[in-house]
C-alpha cells in the first residue's frame, strides 16, 4: 500500500493534534479579524455620520461618503491580515488587484466618469439635499445624491435622475442658496394714465405686503414706452421661501389696485388708415 508524502510528511503525520489546532486556530483568527473589521469599520462610519450630523453646516451627504470611504478601508485591511495569517503574499495579491482594478476601469469609463462627478459634488456641495435647482434642463428638490446620480422631485412631483456625469458638467442654477430673491414685474398703464399716481398705487400695493423687505431698497421706475402702454420695471426682494406665491400674488394685487384707482390698463391697439381710391 502506497504512503502519501507531501513536504517529507505523510499524511498521518500531518493530521496531529498540532497541525489540526494549527489550521483551526488560523481559521478561528481569520473569522475575529473580519468580523472585527466589520464591527469597526461601522462603528467609524457611524461616529462620522454623527458627526457630520450635529452640526446644520456641515453638509451630511458628505459625512455619509466619508463614512462609507472609511468602512471599505478598515474592511480591506482586514482581508489583508486574514491573507497574511494563512501565509499569502499581500504584495503580489495587491498587484493583481490594482492590474484587475484597470481592467474594469477601462471597461467602465462612462459609470466611472459619473463617479468622479459625484466626488466633486459631495466634495465640493454645489447642491445639498433639499435645495431648489436647475440642471441640465431639469428643475426640481433634491431628494438624493449619490455617487453615480442625483435624484430630483420636480414640481409636480416626477422623479427625475440625472447622472452626475451631466450634473457636473452642466450649469447649475441653485435657487435654495441665499435667503433673499428680487422679485420682478413690468406693469403697463395707458399714456394717458397719471404716472405719478400709478406708481404710487403700485408701490403702496406691493410694501404694504409684510413680505416686502425694504432693504435693499425697491425699484419702480418707468422702464420703456411700448407701443401701446408706459411700462413700470418693478423689483422688490423677499425670502426666498416666499418666492413663487409672493410674485403671483403681487401680480393680481397691483392689478386690482389700479382697477380701483382707475389708472388704465392699456389693451394693444393698431390704428388703420382707411385712404379711398
Amino acid at each position: 500500500m502506497n504512503t502519501v508524502i507531501w513536504n517529507g510528511q505523510t499524511v498521518a503525520d500531518l493530521l496531529t493534534i498540532e497541525f489540526l489546532a494549527s489550521v483551526f486556530g488560523n481559521i478561528l483568527a481569520a473569522i475575529l479579524i473580519l468580523l472585527s473589521g466589520f464591527v469597526v469599520g461601522g462603528w467609524v462610519k457611524r461616529r462620522l455620520v454623527q458627526l457630520g450630523g450635529k452640526n446644520k453646516h456641515l453638509d451630511v451627504t458628505l459625512f455619509n461618503f466619508l463614512g462609507n470611504v472609511a468602512r471599505y478601508v478598515v474592511i480591506a485591511f482586514a482581508f489583508l491580515f486574514v491573507l497574511n495569517t494563512f501565509g499569502v503574499q499581500t504584495t503580489s495579491f495587491v498587484a493583481v488587484i490594482g492590474a484587475a482594478g484597470l481592467a474594469i476601469g477601462l471597461a467602465l469609463q462612462g459609470t466611472l466618469s459619473n463617479v468622479a462627478a459625484g466626488v466633486m459634488i459631495v466634495f465640493f456641495r454645489p447642491i445639498k439635499l433639499g435645495d431648489f435647482v436647475e440642471v441640465n434642463g431639469q428643475m426640481g428638490t433634491v431628494k438624493e445624491i449619490t455617487l453615480n446620480f442625483i435624484e430630483l422631485a420636480s414640481i409636480a412631483n416626477v422623479q427625475i435622475i440625472i447622472p452626475n456625469a451631466q450634473v457636473w458638467g452642466n450649469t447649475i442654477v441653485n435657487y435654495s442658496v441665499y435667503d433673499t430673491r428680487r422679485a420682478e414685474w413690468t406693469f403697463g398703464v395707458g399714456y394717458g394714465a397719471n404716472l405719478q399716481k400709478a406708481e404710487q398705487v403700485i408701490r403702496d400695493t406691493i410694501m404694504a405686503d409684510p413680505r416686502s423687505k425694504t432693504d435693499p431698497e425697491p425699484f419702480i421706475q418707468v422702464n420703456n414706452l411700448n407701443a401701446s402702454s408706459v411700462d413700470f420695471l418693478v423689483r422688490v426682494w423677499c425670502d426666498s421661501a416666499v418666492y413663487f406665491q409672493y410674485q403671483a400674488d403681487m401680480k393680481r394685487r397691483v392689478k386690482e389696485a389700479l382697477d380701483e384707482a382707475g389708472v388704465d390698463i392699456p389693451f394693444p391697439t393698431r390704428t388703420i388708415v382707411h385712404v379711398d381710391a
